[in-house]
């Protein structure tokens, strides 16, 4: 898949971000927050890791409890995400096999994020407990990035 890739990747997920109901959720510059994103993803995918390398410790859940996301927020996020992914293969080289882990890990990844109640009963999985941290176990998402 590649690092250029995976950029291109999260570049045009920013841009269907900018076009929908969550856009208040992040920051004016969205450039700088799509190659913050892409680092992290580089990492997660299996390539170099670059967003420790740049900013630190990544510390996600810390990072997003300044905002008030949702489970519609969460949904919303996904429904971007998935219309990028829609095409991934093609436009990005993204390894086929390797979509049903990574979508997984999103699920997994934005439900850790919801951090505000709106009423759904989305803040927990079906067992009644929050979901763990996704990202803990390093082996989330399958490492399509090389190539």
């Amino acid at each position: 898949m590649g690092e250029d890739n995976v950029f291109r990747m999260i570049g045009d997920l920013y841009g269907e971000l900018e076009r929908s109901s969550v856009r208040p959720l992040f920051p004016a510059d969205l450039a700088a927050a799509s190659r913050r994103s892409a680092a992290f993803f580089v990492g997660l995918l299996g390539g170099p890791p670059l967003y420790h390398q740049r900013y630190g410790n990544p510390m996600m859940r810390a990072r997003h409890l300044a905002f008030a996301i949702t489970p519609r927020a969460r949904r919303e996020w996904l429904a971007c995400f998935d219309r990028v992914l829609e095409r991934a293969p093609e436009r990005y080289a993204f390894p086929t096999e390797h979509l049903p882990g990574f979508r997984r890990f999103l699920g997994d990844f934005s439900l850790w994020m919801v951090n505000t109640d709106d009423g759904t009963g989305d803040l927990v999985d079906e067992a009644g407990d929050r979901r763990p941290d996704p990202t803990a176990s390093g082996e989330a998402a399958g490492g399509p990035i090389r190539g």
